[in-house]
C-alpha cells in the first residue's frame, strides 16, 4: 500500500483541529509540494479538482504515513469517502504524482473534490488559507 499522502487543506501543518493533529502524529512530513489542479474554497475548507490548464497548480504537502492502512480509514472518513457516505461522494481519494520542492516527482494518495464546483470561489493562488478566496 502506498504511504505518501499530498494535502492541500486543514490537514497542512499549521491546521489545529483533530484530523490534523492525527496526521502530524502518525505521518512524517516531507515537505513542501506541487500538483496540477484547480483549487476551490467551498466553504471553510477547500477542494482539488482537475487542471483546466498548465497554470493551474495546488500547494501542499506530503506526508508519509507510518500506518497507512489505519490512518486513512480515518481520513477516509473525515473526508467523507467512506461507503457509510451516499453516492457521489464529497471527495474521492485517488494517486496523483505530485513534484516535490527538490523538483522530484513521486506518487502520493491525494484527495479530489467530487461536487460540482460551479459558484464555488477559484483559489487562483492554488494555496490555501483559512480566510483565501481568490
Amino acid at each position: 500500500m502506498l504511504d505518501r499522502l499530498f494535502v492541500y487543506g486543514t490537514l497542512m501543518r499549521g491546521f489545529d483541529n483533530p484530523m490534523a493533529r492525527l496526521l502530524s502524529a502518525g505521518a512524517e512530513c516531507l515537505g513542501a509540494a506541487t500538483m496540477p489542479g484547480r483549487l476551490y474554497r467551498i466553504r471553510h475548507y477547500p477542494g482539488l479538482v482537475a487542471a483546466a490548464g498548465p497554470a493551474d497548480i495546488v500547494v501542499g504537502e506530503v506526508f508519509r504515513m507510518r500506518q497507512p492502512r489505519e490512518l486513512l480509514a480515518r481520513l477516509d472518513d473525515y473526508e467523507s469517502c467512506t461507503e457509510d457516505y451516499p453516492e457521489p461522494r464529497e471527495y474521492r481519494r485517488e494517486i496523483a504524482h505530485v513534484t516535490l520542492r527538490s523538483g522530484a516527482v513521486i506518487t502520493a494518495y491525494v484527495y479530489i473534490y467530487n461536487w460540482d464546483v460551479a459558484g464555488q470561489p477559484h483559489i487562483v493562488s492554488g494555496r490555501f488559507q483559512p480566510d483565501s478566496a481568490g
